[in-house]
């Protein structure tokens, strides 16, 4: 029997009947923008053959890809907590290795001649295009695909490490296109000045910038992308800190490039020291700063889903399964196995997914940081965890018993302000039955926005937030009072037979 979702669906709008324009259609952008890649991309192959020669570009392609997947492998592993679309990152890579590319192909070329023939010093041009025009025009270049994302993807765009991921990505795309450029280049001149083995210049080029620093354009890049990621922190009363930290993210990119392009001028081993004295130290303390990032994430998840294990939506193992990458994992593995193979596994991973990104609403809800569609956006999360619920919760509540036991339920709930779980909670752990049975009343009052304050969460008569007594600090604890959190005497008139504790 199809069972509808625990809330009322929202009504359309006035407007949103109308039909939009033929350029505002869906179909159109994404038509456009993969027209504007695919012409971008034949024209930096035809500007890079050109330059290195069928053969030469070929070496490139073929050694230039090696450091592609490991980078892009990092940084899909640091997006694991909350993992954003495909289609984000395939864009990111796609503008990083085309459009960016053919920018910097242009700009550079253009403003190296221009210096040339405008300075009396035109064997100084190239070293001086490359200190000071060839970090702007590139650091601007990458960073136009992470506003892009963070402007018409602002739903996938929500802290640090999202802007990390994306700025990273299309730092890997960039350098792709650039190795091969410089590859070939390189197999060109041993042809024509016959070097080979470990003296030649192509195998002096392969060591430099794959073996030593395939991480320095995502370096730089991704100062960007904290910058934007610092910016989607924020919320809409700090316009100022929303503009000026991602351009002071895309100028300390711009100084930390230019002083790798200028290191070649500092003596015989300046490329050396900026190296171990800059990038080395700079790579650790972001790789560092990403994977702090990651674990207060996941932090994050554990402190924030208690609050719909109350209101029956999660069963009380949940949020600290969905707090560990390890168990995640073991869900997965244990849907594929039991539950009908990978489409079983993905259910899982798309659960696991949503149930994130519902603690990360609740957490920047929380902070006053969660948007106009906030209320909406929490329903639509909840309705899809609904509709895996089935497959994906036996295979958490097995990840719990097997490889990420929970802690001693007083204190583990305790910790988070929350009182021991009630032994007759429908979802209590070591009762899978109880799952599906009834529809748990909506968290706070269904009908009322995210922390609406003539109705606020747990329907008390002050605003979700403003309580005299601190949030989960009330002297009678959650799910204990006269009109609890989430738990009213009795189920919602117009939601019969909703009431989380009766399943």
């Amino acid at each position: 029997m199809a069972i509808s979702p625990p809330y009322p669906s929202y009504s359309p709008g006035p407007g949103s009947g109308t039909h939009p324009h033929w350029w505002q259609r869906r179909w159109v952008r994404y038509g456009a923008l993969i027209t504007l890649l695919a012409l971008s991309g034949l024209v930096i192959l035809a500007l890079v053959r050109r330059q290195t020669g069928t053969t030469g570009f070929l070496v490139g392609l073929g050694l230039a890809v090696l450091p592609v997947p490991w980078l892009l492998a990092a940084f899909r592993w640091l997006d694991r907590v909350e993992p954003g679309p495909w289609r984000n990152l395939v864009f990111a890579f796609a503008w990083g290795a085309c459009a960016a590319a053919l920018i910097a192909i242009v700009a550079n070329s253009f403003a190296t001649k221009w210096i040339a023939t405008s300075t009396a010093d035109p064997a100084g041009a190239d070293t001086l295009g490359a200190t000071l025009i060839a970090p702007v025009v590139e650091e601007s270049a990458k960073a136009a695909a992470v506003l892009l994302v963070f402007l018409f993807r602002r739903r996938d765009f929500t802290g640090i490490v999202d802007g990390v991921v994306i700025a990273g990505v299309t730092a890997t795309g960039f350098a792709f296109t650039e190795n091969i450029l410089y590859l070939g280049t390189a197999f060109g001149t041993d042809q024509l000045s016959g070097g080979h083995g470990i003296a030649s210049v192509t195998a002096a080029t392969f060591f430099v910038r794959v073996v030593m620093s395939p991480f320095a354009h995502p370096l730089f890049t991704v100062l960007t992308g904290i910058g934007f990621g610092v910016a989607a922190l924020s919320t809409e009363r700090q316009p100022a800190r929303r503009v000026l930290v991602p351009l002071g993210g895309l100028l300390l990119a711009m100084s930390m490039h230019a002083l790798w392009n200028g290191s070649a001028t500092f003596g015989q081993f300046g490329f050396l020291a900026v190296y171990a004295a800059f990038m080395v130290p700079a790579f650790g303390l972001l790789t560092w700063l990403a994977v702090w990032t990651r674990q207060r994430e996941l932090r994050t998840v554990r402190e924030e889903l208690p609050a719909y294990v109350f209101a029956g939506w999660l069963g009380p193992a949940e949020p600290f399964v969905l707090g560990s990458m390890r168990a995640r994992r073991a869900a997965r593995d244990h849907a594929r196995r039991h539950f009908g193979g990978r489409p079983a596994a993905r259910a899982v991973a798309q659960y696991e997914a949503y149930a994130t990104s519902l603690a990360f609403l609740r957490h920047r809800g929380r902070r006053g940081r969660a948007g106009a569609d906030s209320a909406a956006r929490e329903q639509e999360l909840l309705a899809e965890l609904w509709r895996r619920r089935e497959v994906a919760r036996p295979a958490l509540e097995h990840a719990a018993r097997t490889v990420a036991p929970m802690p001693a339920t007083s204190a583990y709930w305790g910790r988070y302000g929350y009182p021991a779980m009630p032994a007759g909670h429908p979802g209590a752990y070591g009762r899978p039955a109880a799952y599906g049975q009834g529809h748990p009343a909506a968290y706070g009052h269904p009908a009322v926005p995210y922390g609406y304050p003539a109705a606020p969460y747990g329907n008390q008569t002050v605003p979700y937030g403003n309580e005299a007594a601190p949030y989960g600090n009330q002297a009678a604890p959650y799910g204990n009072q006269a009109a609890p959190y989430g738990n009213p005497p009795g189920p919602p008139a117009r939601y019969p037979g909703c009431h989380p504790y009766r399943p």
